[in-house]
């Protein structure tokens, strides 16, 4: 999945490529100098003599283009010669419009442009003439940077090796804009969403701080991370919670609690940045606690920090001493947080923590919050400007929910390809919501694992109870919910019970069979009673069949999520409701009531997310009737994949 595109148009000398460089530099992102392939192709063109597209493409495969993203030391090859500085020559000026005019060179070129921008994960500053029309249309961010003929002059002298006179380059600059603005093919033009940046009288800094600003704006600067590192029980989760200001994380006495890596978005002094929570890191982990273990580790790669959580009241442990190993491997900035410092004497104590070579170590309670403000001063002023963790960004929020060992993890890791969050035998092995965002059927959605929802008889421990409540927000977080079934084991009441509360939550309902490798023939004809008898307030969920395991149909998922989204955006004209209604009333005029005939005056609808119908009556309407108007709204609109809502309101008679 490619990362943040930013695409820069404009002509000749307007300052693109310095721009572009500098704000890849900045974010960390790759580059791409459009112009310099077609530069390249120009030379090769040159060189071997050749005019036609097919002949200039035949060239290039013998001397393949090899262009580096490295902004820091972008460098172009022809095969095995660098050609960096001579592609800047005033001849291949003066060539390269006639040559990029060529469809099916420019149509090759367009295609390699394009790998080179799906490869860069992170993201990518482009630059050229048509990357927002052409090259990238679906670009984060596009710019048209322009400036007038004399800036553009003084700049291309600089640039130009063995520049012409003034007088020359501006002809030939001016020669350009003319060809590149009228040529049949990708013409030289704002995109329709382009912002348009004159910089006559703006510097590099002050260009890039524009851009800069504008990609601030569109939340697309990707956020810090930072890792809650330290073995079980020293009061990371406690810490997580201080931090980002409420009772996020769960918290218990008991070691062990946290078992997926979390991540959380915090805020402090302006700043923003992501923390993920961990499981304790254990020397010689077993069972489950492998997998917990493998997961703080990383987090810990992924990160652009590390707090390291040390209980001070007991200090550094030779357990410890592995972990202090593996973050010097890392080589990630480390802040020690010597935690469960109350007073003076712990504080005197936990100078010890010197030891570790990480400097100063930082004394805080994150139970009492003492010492935590100063820990995040210091802790803001190390974090790099951005990081790789994008902000949330409006991708549509899916919850995977269901009873405990039914595959939810298993489901997501399929979908993720990779391993996660912690799968395991042991029902309830997901305690925190854990969201990442996936891409499946070409578009990137945000997944939240779910605890499995327990009978409300079993959540006997407070570690269930805090699940439970973090699940429910996390449907209420949602759009549409995922309820995840066992296909191999019969439906339970409790199956059902959780989709009845995905209803009454208004979010839309995807139903996945899952383990659907273990059913049978005579399972499959059990399944399809057992659905028709206890779903049959709920024909409208989509339903897929899966098998987390295997991968099986995993690809049906994302087309039952679009049509659910789109049913519950759905919004019917008000004139087209009441044509409809008027239809269904004639044919089928609402049951009397104590001798009174209700009359429907009209119907209008009150809301999307999920749709719900109002309907103005003269007298009270059986609810039998409001599920017979909902059934043929069905019928006539559709709305797969959402619960519809009909509300009936009496209007008393004029």
């Amino acid at each position: 999945m490619a990362g943040i595109v930013v695409a820069i148009d404009g002509p000749s000398g307007s300052g693109k490529s310095s721009t572009s460089k500098a704000i890849a530099i900045r974010a960390n992102w790759n580059y791409l100098d459009t112009g310099a392939l077609y530069r390249a192709a120009t030379w090769i063109a040159l060189k071997a003599g050749v005019t036609e597209g097919w002949e200039i493409i035949a060239a290039i495969k013998k001397s393949p283009i090899v262009f580096s993203a490295n902004p820091k030391d972008p460098k172009i090859f022809c095969g095995e010669t660098e050609v960096t500085d001579e592609i800047r020559g005033a001849r291949i000026t003066d060539n390269v419009s006639q040559i990029s005019q060529i469809a099916e060179l420019r149509a090759y070129l367009v295609d390699m442009q394009q790998t080179i921008i799906a490869n860069s994960e992170n993201g990518i500053v482009v630059e050229g003439r048509d990357i927002g029309t052409v090259v990238a249309p679906d670009a984060d961010l596009k710019v048209f940077l322009y400036a007038d003929l004399q800036a553009r002059t003084v700049r291309r002298e600089a640039e130009e090796i063995n520049a012409d006179k003034p007088a020359d380059v501006a002809q030939s600059l001016s020669s350009r804009d003319l060809l590149d603005s009228t040529r049949k093919i990708s013409p030289l033009r704002p995109a329709d969403d382009a912002l348009e940046l004159d910089s006559t009288e703006l510097d590099l800094k002050e260009v890039v701080e524009v851009i800069w600003e504008w990609l601030t704006r569109k939340n697309l600067l990707g956020l810090p991370k930072v890792a809650v590192i330290g073995r079980p029980n020293v009061g990371k989760s406690t810490l997580v919670n201080r931090i980002i200001g409420r009772r996020e994380a769960i918290v218990e006495d008991t070691p062990g609690v946290t078992r997926d890596r979390v991540k959380y978005e915090a805020e402090w002094n302006g700043r923003r940045f992501i923390l993920i929570d961990t499981g304790g890191w254990e020397v010689a982990p077993e069972g489950i606690s492998e997998k917990i273990t493998a997961g703080s580790e990383a987090a810990i790669a992924e990160s652009d920090i590390v707090l390291f959580v040390i209980d001070a009241q007991v200090g550094a442990l030779d357990e410890d001493e592995s972990l202090v190993n593996l973050l010097r491997k890392s080589k990630k900035k480390v802040i020690v947080a010597a935690n469960k410092v109350d007073g003076p004497t712990e504080e005197a104590d936990a100078h010890a923590l010197w030891n570790l070579g990480f400097g100063e170590p930082r004394f805080v309670s994150a139970l009492h919050g003492r010492g935590s403000g100063d820990l995040l001063d210091y802790l803001v002023k190390e974090l790099p400007e951005i990081g790789s963790e994008k902000a949330d960004d409006g991708f549509r929020r899916i919850a995977l929910v269901g009873r405990p060992n039914v595959g939810k993890s298993s489901l997501l890791n399929i979908l993720a390809g990779e391993s996660r969050v912690i799968v395991d035998d042991a029902a309830g092995t997901t305690r925190d919501p854990v969201d990442e965002l996936i891409e499946i059927g070409g578009s990137t959605w945000r997944f939240i694992d779910t605890a499995g929802i327990r009978k409300r008889a079993r959540q006997d421990s407070g570690t269930d109870y805090y699940a439970s409540l973090r699940t429910a927000t996390a449907l209420e977080r949602a759009e549409v919910a995922v309820v995840v079934l066992d296909a191999s084991v019969p439906l339970t009441e409790q199956d059902l019970r959780i989709v009845s509360m995905v209803e009454e939550a208004g979010r839309g309902l995807v139903i996945v069979m899952n383990k659907w490798d273990l059913v049978d023939e005579e399972r499959q004809l059990q399944l399809d009673k057992e659905l028709e008898r206890n779903l049959e307030r709920f024909p409208w969920a989509q339903r897929v069949n899966v098998s987390a395991k295997t991968g099986w149909h995993r690809d049906r998922l994302a087309p039952a999520l679009r049509t659910a989204i789109s049913s519950w955006e759905k919004r019917i004209p008000t004139s087209k409701l009441n044509s409809f209604l008027g239809a269904l009333i004639g044919a089928t005029p609402p049951p009397v009531r104590s001798g009174k005939q209700p009359k429907i005056r009209f119907a209008t609808q009150a809301a999307i997310c999920p749709p719900k119908f109002v309907v103005f009556a003269t007298e009270f309407v059986e609810t039998a009737y409001r599920r017979f108007i909902e059934r043929r709204l069905r019928e006539e609109f559709g709305f797969p994949g959402t619960p519809v809502e009909v509300v009936v309101k009496v209007k008393e008679r004029d």
